[in-house]
């Protein structure tokens, strides 16, 4: 089971913070960094200091990091042109030695793109698709030939498809719980498939479709990764528990029902019935960046017991 560092920097971070966070993460051997791709703070946050962009900052952290791996979840397919996109985590890929990921979305949250000025169109989830074939198609053509695409949202000509990634392919992360259209995405473009806050057994469901969408199209089920994405608040102590609890706003009986709440013993034990299902691969929602601490208890009580 590999653990991953995920932030919601859009809640009041700026750089020098998520910095701070993502050195943390790597000196303590988490397996990745990963930003949420939002414009606009959520519930009764300020958001001060004010967004940042997750691919500035995954630039910025290819260069201040040596190891650990970088990426959203998920950038929104809203908030850039395809083309665009794909020069962007291509250079993050190339700036960090070839440790970037993308997780891709359709978009949801319509008051950011209005306080931001971004177009808002009713078929998302058809760009969406697009957006897939035309950035793995861009990272997948041989050097020398050209790329073109005709589609209903966008069209390219004869693009040069450059430049190209470290890694090929880089690691694509498709999530979401739709029980058609989402594990139909996933088995086409993903090489990994993330259940975003819900409970194994409703994981093992999705998992199923996924699994299902694969083998009809060809893939071997077992070739995707199988991840979930879990708010984090870990404690040594009942008291440490509810510490952190009250410093994100949340109660404790609901973090443990829902996330991955309470001692280490009571967190390894919770990961394993998402393991039992098939996880591989957990990305811990880490809401106070402040709590270096935390990501210290979890790497010394919780990941030393997987």
């Amino acid at each position: 089971m590999k653990l991953r560092v995920f932030t919601e920097p859009q809640q009041g971070a700026d750089y020098d913070t998520l910095l701070t966070v993502a050195k943390t993460a790597e000196e303590l051997e988490f397996d990745a960094f990963f930003r949420s791709d939002h414009y606009l703070a959520m519930g009764d946050a300020d958001g001060l200091p004010g967004p940042t962009d997750a691919w500035i900052t995954l630039a910025g952290l290819a260069r201040d990091t040596t190891r650990i791996r970088l990426g959203t979840l998920v950038t929104a397919a809203t908030f850039r042109l395809p083309g665009p996109l794909a020069i962007q985590v291509a250079q993050v890929d190339q700036m960090s030695g070839g440790r970037a990921e993308l997780g891709l979305g359709s978009g949801w949250f319509a008051e950011e793109h209005a306080a931001y000025g971004i177009p808002f169109p009713s078929d998302r989830f058809g760009r969406l698709e697009e957006q897939l074939a035309i950035i793995t198609g861009l990272w997948s053509t041989k050097l020398g030939d050209t790329f073109s695409f005709d589609g209903n949202h966008y069209r390219l000509t004869d693009s040069p498809a450059l430049p190209k990634p470290v890694q090929d392919p880089v690691p694509v992360v498709i999530g979401g719980k739709g029980a058609t259209r989402t594990p139909r995405l996933a088995a086409e473009f993903a090489t990994e498939f993330n259940m975003p806050f819900s409970s194994a057994a409703d994981s093992a469901r999705q998992f199923d479709r996924v699994r299902a969408a694969a083998q009809a199209r060809g893939r071997r089920p077992d070739d995707l990764v199988y991840s979930n994405a879990l708010v984090a608040c870990v404690g040594a102590n009942d008291a440490e528990v509810a510490r952190r609890a009250a410093a994100i706003g949340r109660e404790v009986a609901e973090l443990k029902a829902n996330g991955l709440a309470g001692s280490p013993a009571e967190v390894v034990d919770k990961i394993g019935a998402y393991a039992a299902v098939g996880t591989s691969r957990i990305y811990l929602q880490i809401l106070d960046l402040q709590d270096l601490a935390h990501l210290e208890l979890i790497a010394a009580e919780v990941r030393s017991q997987l």
